[in-house]
């Protein structure tokens, strides 16, 4: 014999019920069934209201009203029987709750016999439905007579023995082919109905199929079944498509909704195998729980419990008295209150454990009046309390022949920037919990889940600046989902900002229609507002690229750090600003966890900071320094090599888009000053941007802030005679200039220099960066590096690769 067992969701409609009904008769067919079936969804809610309504002695007509509408809607054509148990349901339904209003009592018996009337609407409905299709009278299975329990008439336990002698009397006096039993209920022992807990359908289907020996349980439900985590809140979390009793005890007693937590315990004493499917897709394997499981998976799953308290009780009278654990615990069970998990700590000064939240003050009167004289002598201090808790849970039969995976959990919860408040891992090494902040529970099994089952981290970007390199990042970015897929990498942009406007998207911006999207944009930018952000959708990995050249927007950095975000920028402003602001902006990185990453700043898409940083990273040190790094200057001073005008130079410069909208801010030489201060600071000079030696390409006073580019741009034509001089000065001497920035004995100068055609810098042009290193390591042949610094297109993959980056940081977190 099979038994199946249909939950609420899956009763929750006429068209549930045939779809379930249509399912039985099938299979009825083929093999001998017990049927359990739950109360229609929303029903025993609607009966727990109403109790609660006339227990203070207010009983809500419309909640009566509403109830007997939500099963009239179960009524079926042809058999006016049902509306007629229907009505007369309700009619003692109402006086019942009339006399709880009056006494404003209501027994635990009496309560459990009004809360088992949904599961009886159920089986009356199922039965006419299944009658139907088999042309035959299908019995009920007499739950008064044939379940026997015992203990809390709310949440009682079957003596499953017991029940088995009396379900296989009756199967053999009765020899059903196919028998429909109410769920959630059973006979106390001391008389009456009692219930088996709330969503205690699933204990039914368990406890009836180690009575009769079933063949299988299936238990029925609107998920496919088990998952790696809970769907609802993980949106990659996988099937499980099979786990052995411990591991589904394991996920049930943590939190996994799918299992309630008595129902594996009859199943694995009895062995019989559990199926957990869809009656919404009803071709989908399930999940299967047996004694053998999958164990080609150490790990199965992640579960989580919310609304947690820890209590911590310690002092120096636990310390080597024996029996205390006991008094503690033995005090709590009196009072019917479970314990979730227990830590202790090796010196025995503290015990803590987890108790749910509502049952706090229950368990500090409890223990007060335990420890009533140890609190008042000291030997134990005032009980702590920590509300707003919750367990995170990773469990898996095979966790104990895998070496690490403690390891990655609790790097993993590091990563989520999840402060763990206690740990615990059972002697079987089955399962390692972790107890946390209720609000970081999200955070903390996203972050888990991909590292433990997706293996897909994600990047949550954030772009502000859609100029020329940040609108090349975008087009880069769509460009590369195919990479980004085959690397396993989840990169979505969920923000994009200008200087007006803010688009912020839970899903992900669809990078294909972007710029019409933030036109339409009504959100102005803020720091706040992305922050905000961030923390409603428990994004774990956000990433801030700065593609402006703000000082306002670098000046935000270190919050944007503080609030766990990585900073990606080609923005020389942070870098350069006072060395206090640079030395804080690593500071808190490195105390975040966070990457701040620039090499765009000074090279472009040329890695010339990696470069610099992989050597000081090898020991060595750098004596002297040469660079050319502006490739709108590499370009200029190439074509002024070969003869063209510095004026025409530089307008074919700015057409080709190498110098900046107003060229004057290449010209001035600032930005290799920026560039060469980035680079000094790298190899640890504490020096500021006013220490940096500038020669300028334009004359002092040739041009001011009173002129328009256009007027700027018309006066060019002055200087070419000086520039055609130079060059030729140069020439004569078998020479060329180029714009150099070097570091020097701690000095740092940014100037035009006649440079010998053997020196490494002096091919450098047409667009090139390049930097000389003279070092410990590189002497007298120094490291060269060299390559395009310049243009949208190699600066936008220089930041791309940088954001690349930061999954490196994720991953040793």
């Amino acid at each position: 014999m099979q038994v199946l067992k249909f939950g609420g969701s899956s009763l929750a409609s006429m068209a549930h019920m045939r779809r379930v009904s249509d399912l039985i008769t099938e299979r009825a067919n083929n093999t001998q069934l017990t049927v359990i079936l739950s109360a229609p969804k929303g029903v025993t809610n609607l009966l727990e209201q109403m109790i609660s309504q006339a227990l203070i002695g207010e009983p809500n007509p419309e909640l009566l009203a509403q109830w007997r509408q939500r099963c009239m809607e179960f009524i079926i054509k042809d058999h006016p029987g049902l509306e007629a148990f229907i009505n007369d349901l309700t009619q003692r339904l109402e006086q019942q709750l009339q006399g709880i209003a009056l006494l404003q009592e209501c027994t635990p018996r009496t309560r459990a016999k009004l809360m088992a009337i949904g599961e009886l609407i159920s089986v009356k409905v199922m039965q006419v439905l299944v009658d139907n299709g088999t042309q035959a009278k299908t019995p009920l299975l007499p739950v008064e007579q044939c379940i026997s329990a015992s203990g809390d008439y709310l949440n009682a336990q079957v003596n499953i023995r017991e029940t088995a002698k009396l379900i296989q009397l009756w199967l053999k006096q009765s020899q059903p082919g196919l028998v429909l039993v109410p769920g959630f209920q059973a006979s106390h022992e001391d008389g009456g109905l009692c219930l088996l807990g709330r969503n205690g359908s699933d204990y039914s289907a368990a406890v009836i199929a180690a009575a009769i020996n079933a063949e299988s349980c299936e238990i029925w439900t609107d998920v496919d079944g088990v998952f790696t985590a809970d769907p609802r809140a993980v949106d990659d979390a996988r099937l499980i498509t099979r786990l052995n009793y411990e591991e589904a005890m394991e996920l049930s007693h943590f939190g996994a909704r799918i299992l309630h937590p008595k129902t594996i315990a009859p199943l694995a004493q009895f062995g019989v195998p559990c199926r957990i499917k869809n009656s919404d897709n009803p071709d989908a394997p399930g999940t299967l729980i047996d004694a053998q499981g999958d164990i080609s998976l150490p790990v199965k799953g992640l579960s989580s419990l919310q609304d947690m308290a820890l209590v911590t009780v310690s002092g120096p009278g636990l310390k080597g008295v024996a029996g205390i654990s006991a008094r503690v615990f033995s005090s709590l069970a009196n009072c019917n209150i479970s314990i979730n998990l227990i830590t202790q700590s090796s010196s025995e000064f503290s015990i803590s454990f987890c108790i749910e939240q509502r049952c706090v003050a229950q368990t500090k009167k409890a223990l007060r009046s335990e420890f009533e004289l140890e609190l008042a002598s000291g030997l134990i201090k005032p009980l702590q309390v920590q509300k707003n808790m919750a367990i995170i849970s990773l469990i898996g039969d095979g966790m104990r022949q895998q070496v690490g995976l403690a390891a990655r959990f609790f790097a993993s919860l590091a990563q989520a920037h999840v402060n763990v408040c206690a740990m615990a891992q059972d002697s079987n090494e089955r399962a390692v919990s972790a107890v946390i902040n209720d609000s970081e529970a999200p955070d903390a099994i996203t972050v888990c889940h991909e590292n433990f089952f997706t293996h897909m981290p994600s990047i949550d970007l954030f772009l502000v600046g859609c100029g020329t390199v940040g609108r090349q990042l975008l087009e880069q970015l769509e460009r590369q989902q195919q990479f980004l897929q085959k690397r396993n990498v989840k990169l979505r942009v969920f923000g994009i900002a200008n200087s007006r406007q803010l688009l912020l998207s839970k899903k992900g911006i669809d990078l294909g229609q972007w710029q019409a999207k933030l036109d339409n944009a009504k959100q102005a930018y803020s720091v706040e507002a992305i922050k905000q952000f961030v923390k409603r959708q428990h994004l774990v990995n956000p990433v801030l690229v700065d593609c402006t050249s703000s000082a306002e927007i670098a000046s935000s950095y270190q919050e944007f750090l503080n609030n766990g975000f990585h900073v990606v920028t080609p923005n020389k402003k942070a870098n350069t600003m006072g060395w206090d602001y640079y030395q804080q902006l690593r500071e808190t990185a490195r105390a975040k966890h966070r990457r701040y990453l620039y090499e765009t700043t000074v090279g472009a898409g040329l890695p010339i900071i990696d470069a610099v940083q992989g050597l000081q990273h090898a020991g060595d040190q750098l004596r002297q320094f040469g660079g050319i790094l502006s490739g709108s200057l590499s370009y200029l001073f190439g074509l002024l090599e070969e003869g063209e005008s510095f004026s025409q130079a530089i307008i074919q410069a700015k057409q080709k888009g190498y110098t900046e909208p107003d060229p004057r801010d290449d010209l001035s030489g600032m930005d290799v000053a920026r560039k060469l201060l980035i680079m000094a600071r790298e190899i640890g000079l504490p020096l500021e941007l006013n220490d940096i030696t500038i020669e300028p390409l334009l004359p002092p006073g040739f041009t001011d802030d009173s002129d328009s580019i256009d007027d700027f741009m018309a006066k060019l034509p002055q200087l070419d005679a000086y520039y055609q001089q130079r060059y030729q000065q140069a020439n004569k001497q078998g020479k060329v200039l180029r714009y150099v920035a070097e570091i020097h004995d701690n000095q740092c100068q940014v100037q035009i220099l006649e440079l010998e055609p053997d020196h490494p810098l002096a091919t450098i042009k047409n667009g090139e960066n390049a930097l000389v290193i003279q070092s410990d390591y590189y002497q007298p042949i120094p490291f060269v590096l060299r390559g395009y610094g310049a243009g949208a297109t190699v600066t936008a993959a220089g930041i791309f690769s940088d954001i690349m980056r930061t999954l490196a940081w994720q991953q040793q977190a």
